[in-house]
């Protein structure tokens, strides 16, 4: 029995501190993070069409249990979101295999920006809809809903979502023809022994990891610590906090679109090289949005809301960049390498959840101050490393070889 259980009419409320409420909501991305590794390897193997029905029929399914977990106690709820995320891994680590098979070279930065923007609609939907829902229905319909509409897109995902151009059945023979005499031909399929101590030791991958953690890091403070921001920091009530929670992923699906048709531009008409087209975002991204971090806690709470957005805007230009830049050095590994990559922007969420409880229990206005100094101070440690170490030329260990040699 739930003992912080109470109910306010007939939906249940419960009295968890912030620093409880850090923990489960950092344990869905324990989950992820256990799962991004293996499940980017197996996405590989079972090909992204099977690895995508797997994650969205049992992250729906997990998501409809959520208020019945609740009602069980924490640790329950925190075994549902852990499984919660290991599932969700396997949704996550299935994008990577369609891109190396459906995404021309020149058009990979718009591509790889239109599926961004659709986790940011998920995020913008589920904000702007869960506050009136939570008021006419009770929090736990939220749950409900969007459980149900995951199960229908899983059936979907049957009809509509194929591993390659040549099975897919619904596009026409010149659509085929150009996204396949686009791709880089194959010397052979890609094997399955990875060149573990060469990727360890690459500082190009090195800095693409770093960028990703440092992404996620902000995309996770903006994205799911937001709502308790305008709360705990602003003031504001619960719809009114649904509609400003959801402006950040608003605002950002335009700036994604945008900026990765810029990328795509530069490549296309050769203004620049493909790594000062990347270098060029994470400058572009990172350092105006570092500034704006620090700026926030002097100025009033409405200019702060809009700087808020601004800098997460600011972040999302470069959002493309990780995904594109492995496909860059090592296509090849392409999945199993966004399943690491996918893993270092997990382990930045678990982080900042569990510091974002732990600061605000302890004193919110202060805890929201040290949070964006240290927000800043990532993201300029971040660009730094990039700029020093960033590359986008397939590296040695990533070449296709003509022996079969096995290497560990």
């Amino acid at each position: 029995m739930n003992k912080n259980k109470r109910t306010k009419g007939k939906v249940p409320v419960y009295a968890w501190s912030s620093e409880t409420q850090g923990i489960i909501l950092s344990s869905f991305f324990y989950g992820t993070l256990i799962s991004f590794v293996p499940n980017g390897y197996l996405a590989g193997i079972l090909g992204a069409r099977k690895s995508l029905a797997i994650g969205l029929l049992m992250t729906s399914l997990l998501t409809i249990l959520i208020p019945f977990a609740a009602a069980q106690g924490v640790p329950c709820i925190i075994l549902t979101r852990v499984t919660h995320g290991i599932f969700q891994g396997f949704a996550i680590s299935s994008l990577p295999c369609f891109w190396r098979k459906w995404a021309p070279p020149l058009e990979r930065n718009l591509l790889c920006g239109i599926s961004t923007c659709g986790a940011l609609l998920g995020n913008f939907t589920i904000f702007i809809a869960s506050g009136f829902i939570s008021h006419s229905l009770g929090w736990p319909y939220i749950f409900y809903i969007f459980g149900a509409i995951g199960l229908a897109f899983c059936a979907l995902s049957f009809v509509l979502i194929y591993d390659d151009p040549m099975t897919h059945p619904y596009i026409s023979k010149s659509e085929k023809e150009y996204i396949i005499s686009s791709l880089p031909i194959e010397v052979r399929p890609p094997g399955w022994s990875l060149p573990i101590k060469a990727m360890a030791g690459s500082l190009p991958l090195w800095a693409i990891m770093i960028i990703e953690f440092c992404y996620f890091w902000i995309f996770a403070s903006m994205t799911v610590s937001f709502p308790t921001l305008i709360n705990t920091m602003f003031y504001f009530d619960t719809r009114n906090n649904g509609l400003l929670s959801s402006l950040p992923s608003i605002v950002s699906l335009i700036t994604i679109i945008i900026g990765s048709q810029l990328a795509d531009f530069l490549l296309s008409r050769k203004i620049l090289s493909p790594v000062m087209v990347r270098k060029f975002f994470i400058v572009l991204g990172m350092l105006p949005g570092a500034a704006l971090f620090i700026a926030i806690p002097y100025v009033s709470k409405y200019i702060a809301i809009v700087i808020l957005i601004l800098s997460l805007v600011m972040n999302n230009l470069y959002a493309t960049v990780p995904t594109v830049n492995i496909l860059d050095i090592a296509p090849r590994y392409n999945s199993f390498l966004c399943g690491v990559a996918n893993a270092f922007a997990t382990l930045s969420q678990i982080i900042i959840t569990t510091v974002f409880g732990f600061l605000i229990g302890q004193d919110p206005l202060n805890g929201w101050k040290t949070i964006f100094f240290l927000s800043a101070a990532i993201m300029l440690i971040g660009m730094i490393i990039f700029l020093m170490f960033g590359r986008a030329e397939i590296q040695d260990w990533a070449k296709e070889r003509t022996d079969r040699t096995t290497r560990f």
